[in-house]
């Protein structure tokens, strides 16, 4: 019983009324379009660019049992439909970044399935998904499918969804466009060429094409262009600009497969650091995915000898670099939630 009290403390409530409402109504209030599996792929198929959001109700949730309750002014019956705060908030949220997003031009397509629904389970398996909410990105009419890997809040799911519907890779064409694009914290992948077009060019593009939720791309003919590195160059060469470490690298193999080790490797830090910088958990949370042998070193960053271990550190970490080996230093303050669920399950 203590556990349901819990669960019920921590859960918003959403009131249905038993009552009909007109249909038309509630269509005027939600930007998001109901997908199920009688319009599913009709829908998709018009469309170049969609987002599905799959969510029936998460573990959490299902937890929570449907109440009958009545109404104490006009004795109507209503359900009560609890959901935990994450469903609800990512809820409200996509909700409001469809609403933005619907007058975009052209308008980007905010959808949702109930995967709840005996109907839809099959959907749901096809479209890999495995934990809810899951939010797919669908182009070309389901020919393509990706993960979506941004923001949970509206602005941010705008912005993102906004650079995830344009181009791949974005032509650079001068030092402000450039300075627009790599900014001082992102990772960002530039191609030089010395013409838009022919084998490496294309081999860009589609590797940009794959990894477009993962990193941002650009595209210049002018090496000038660009904030940091050999402005001679004349390509074609791919420059990794990073946050980190040595700022940006540079890479001349256009083997596709050569070509996205590189940037997965490059977008690394030698040495993640775990602490209360939310720039940094994007980094811990790649360690953690990433397929290499791990060594973690977790100490208390305010002790005086911390800066030594961490310096020393490095020093082994840069001698293992491209050996499949990653290391991570933590803060014991700011990782000790975590440390749980590391050593714990």
């Amino acid at each position: 019983m203590a556990s349901s009290r819990v669960l019920l403390f921590f859960s918003s409530f959403l009131a249905v009324s038993i009552s009909p409402i007109a249909a038309d109504e509630a269509d005027s209030k939600e930007a998001v379009v109901s997908l199920d599996s009688s319009n599913f792929s009709a829908t998709v198929s018009k469309y170049n660019f969609i987002v599905v959001k799959f969510s029936p109700r998460c573990g959490r949730c299902k937890k929570l049992d449907l109440e009958v309750r009545k109404c104490g002014h006009c004795n109507k019956l209503y359900l009560v439909v609890r959901k935990c705060g994450h469903c609800n908030k990512l809820d409200l949220e996509y909700e409001k970044a469809a609403s933005i997003l619907s007058s975009n031009d052209p308008p980007v397509i905010l959808a949702k399935v109930d995967a709840n629904e005996e109907a839809n389970k099959g959907l749901a398996s096809e479209y890999d998904v495995k934990g809810f909410p899951t939010i797919k990105i669908i182009r070309n009419g389901g020919k393509s499918i990706q993960e979506y890997k941004g923001p949970r809040e509206a602005d941010g799911i705008v912005t993102y969804l906004k650079k995830q519907s344009g181009p791949a890779s974005v032509e650079i064409n001068s030092a402000d466009d450039a300075t627009t694009i790599v900014g001082e914290k992102k990772i960002v992948v530039v191609g030089v060429f010395d013409k838009f077009f022919g084998e490496e060019y294309e081999k860009f593009l589609a590797l940009a094409q794959k990894l477009r939720s993962d990193y941002e791309f650009g595209h210049t003919l002018d090496a000038k262009h660009l904030p940091r590195g050999d402005s001679s160059v004349t390509g074609p060469v791919v420059r990794l600009f990073k946050p980190f470490d040595e700022c940006f690298v540079d890479f001349k193999e256009f083997n596709a497969e050569a070509l996205e080790k590189f940037i997965e490797e490059s977008s690394l830090p030698v040495v993640t650091e775990f602490n209360n910088d939310p720039d940094n958990h994007r980094f811990v949370i790649k360690f953690f995915n990433g397929p290499n042998d791990k060594v973690m070193l977790f100490l208390n960053f305010n002790s005086d000898a911390a800066d030594a271990f961490k310096l020393k550190y490095s020093e082994v970490a840069e001698k293992y670099k491209g050996e499949g080996i990653s290391f991570l230093v933590g803060d014991l303050k700011a990782s000790q939630g975590s440390l749980q669920v590391i050593f714990l399950t």
